[in-house]
């Protein structure tokens, strides 16, 4: 279990002791009137400071993409380790041992089809997820069928589906998304990419293909990880295109398709990679930790600007503005870089195990891009809204002032979030997010600076504000 300050005594808030002789109020104040000063100070800094956009600009474009087990993975982690120590963090790394699976070559072409011209193809874009096997090196020749959802393909008999190739044809609500619901939108489909393979190899199926998961146009394939369950064979996948995905549907109306597909990736032998951990220690109260973080790891295809590289540099941003301020936190402040977010959350899980014992009280994580903030996500009792009232007000100083009750913050954060540590993560605009999540389109141009500082500013904010307060949270 992580242990929470929830058995903090009034002997570990002196403000809270003084307050209860000095003033009438009936309940000690959260903030003081110095942090709260200090809070309007860091977020003044952040929306003026280029700091997190030249971070972001060097992971993504020096370094580039950084698929856990890569070479650029550990360029990544000994650059933000070099980066955190030159601002004054004291700074780990945490060793963690990743996956490396490595994407090889992947085509796919329609051979027959209705309509079809003498002695042509069509060619389908797509690309292999995550953690997907290899065709054999021939490739695999087969007819293609197409389901929109697991229940549809249970109602098909075994015979109509052994030996094909399944397509799951679930879009992605592009609605939702527009109405700044992204993150909902990517829940309701994502389940195709994660668990479609498996569905497809209970009845017989030779491959998998899934429509891209994400409302990007211009044939735009989207990666991510997929599961192999225990009790199936493990079959080939592959995410094709929306419009790819649009056309097999519309032939496979008309009469048989046959597909030759192609993919060949290979799953290699986990190798050492690390967390970064940078802290700023506590003047008061070092044992009780604040973590900021986002995740260093990112898929193959883009430069990994918004997933995640943002959400590192502006948890680097943080450290970096209250160093440069001379601003004293009470709590100690732990910036993490995970590794092996996207296939594994080896460093997440690792982290878990080493500092089990330690107390931490409070946890944040970025990693929902880049796009404007409009507030704060919180996992945590509802009178957390009320304690973070003064420092919401602050934070609609630049539109970003809502306060949110959420079951979940973050992929990292979550065995923290499971022992009852109050868990926070940035609401950002996800309109758009999903158009280049986890796509080759995933690169620093998607990044509006001014917006990435907005970001910094409500993560430094929330920080130091943690870490300052004069209460403990509630567990």
């Amino acid at each position: 279990m992580f242990l929470c300050p929830s058995g903090v005594d009034a002997q570990q808030t002196p403000a809270a002791a003084s307050n209860s002789n000095a003033s009438p109020s009936p309940t000690p104040s959260v903030f003081s009137p110095q942090t709260l000063a200090e809070l309007k100070q860091l977020q003044q800094a952040a929306l003026n400071s280029g700091y997190a956009y030249k971070q972001v600009a060097h992971l993504a474009d020096n370094i580039g993409p950084r698929l856990s087990g890569s070479a650029q993975a550990a360029k990544a982690v000994e650059y933000v380790a070099s980066e955190l120590k030159a601002i004054g963090c004291e700074v780990q790394l945490e060793r963690a041992m990743v996956p490396q699976w490595v994407r090889g070559e992947e085509t796919a072409a329609l051979i027959q089809f209705p309509g079809q011209a003498e002695n042509t193809t069509q060619k389908i874009v797509l690309c292999a997820l995550g953690g997907s096997v290899a065709t054999p090196p021939q490739g695999i020749e087969a007819d293609v069928i197409a389901v929109r959802s697991f229940d549809e393909l249970k109602s098909l008999p075994r015979g109509k589906v052994a030996g094909k190739i399944v397509l799951f044809n679930y879009p992605f609500d592009k609605q939702m998304a527009a109405e700044g619901r992204g993150n909902e939108a990517y829940g309701e489909a994502v389940v195709y990419r994660s668990d479609g393979p498996s569905a497809a190899a209970r009845q017989g199926a030779v491959a998998c293909l899934i429509r891209s998961v994400g409302g990007a146009d211009y044939r735009l394939p989207h990666t991510g990880q997929t599961n192999y369950a225990d009790d199936a064979p493990k079959i080939p996948v592959g995410a094709v295109t929306a419009e790819d995905a649009d056309l097999i549907v519309d032939l496979v109306r008309q009469g048989p398709v046959k597909m030759k597909l192609v993919l060949a990736p290979q799953t290699l032998p986990n190798v050492e990679s690390a967390n970064v951990i940078g802290d700023i220690r506590g003047s008061e109260h070092p044992e009780q930790m604040i973590i900021v973080s986002g995740h260093l790891d990112s898929w193959d295809l883009g430069t990994g600007a918004i997933d995640d590289g943002a959400g590192v540099a502006v948890s680097m941003e943080a450290a970096n503005l209250i160093q440069k301020l001379h601003l004293k936190p009470k709590r100690t402040i732990r910036v993490i870089a995970w590794m092996n977010e996207e296939n594994g959350s080896a460093g997440s899980k690792q982290y878990a195990k080493d500092h089990e014992k330690e107390n931490h009280f409070a946890a944040m994580e970025t990693d929902g891009g880049a796009g404007h903030p409009l507030g704060l996500n919180i996992k945590g009792k509802p009178e957390l809204k009320k304690m973070l009232a003064p420092v919401a007000a602050i934070l609609q100083e630049s539109g970003a002032g809502m306060l949110n009750l959420v079951e979940h913050c973050g992929a990292d954060i979550e065995p923290l979030e499971k022992a009852g540590v109050p868990s926070f993560s940035p609401i950002q605009d996800s309109r758009f997010y999903f158009n280049y999540h986890h796509t080759a389109a995933d690169t620093l141009d998607k990044i509006v600076p001014k917006e990435l500082a907005e970001n910094s500013a409500v993560v430094a904010v929330v920080a130091y504000a943690l870490a300052n307060m004069e209460q403990p949270l509630p567990h």
